[in-house]
């Protein structure tokens, strides 16, 4: 996506801990997936949507594909950014996430995430937190 951070929506800062490694002493793939999450959860939570909340109001929100390429490994210890854009198509959120190592700027994953809400067990296109998310789309398609 993008190596200039400040042109981001959302930029969390991260730390790997050693048992996310595997025996190489980098991280294992399966937890840049966490990382992802993580970075897309606490968005939400800087502008005013919380889960629990949510989901009391039978609002699901879900992950209904992701696309994720690797490029420059993390290892143990190394400070890392979650980068976090979105664009609006249709019913979906498309997540743009990049996980940017701090110590020189490399891009280690870039990440496409589209996201769906379910509502009474069927997918809705409009939710009472669009209005929340609005002002940090991309583009609306």
């Amino acid at each position: 996506m993008k190596e200039n951070a400040q042109e981001y929506v959302y930029k969390l800062r991260l730390k790997v801990r050693d048992y996310e490694c595997d025996i190489e002493g980098v991280v294992n793939n399966a937890n840049y997936q966490h990382y992802l999450e993580c970075g897309r959860n606490e968005f939400l939570r800087s502008i005013g949507i919380e889960y629990r909340e949510c989901t009391a109001n039978d609002y699901l929100f879900m992950v209904s594909r992701i696309e994720m390429r690797f490029r420059t490994p993390l290892r143990g210890g190394e400070d890392f950014d979650v980068c976090v854009n979105l664009k609006r198509e249709g019913a979906r959120y498309v997540v743009y996430e990049d996980i940017i190592r701090a110590s020189d700027g490399k891009v280690a994953v870039n990440a496409v995430v589209d996201c769906i809400a379910v509502h009474g067990g069927r997918i809705v296109k409009e939710t009472p937190y669009d209005a929340l998310m609005e002002p940090y789309c991309l583009a609306r398609v």
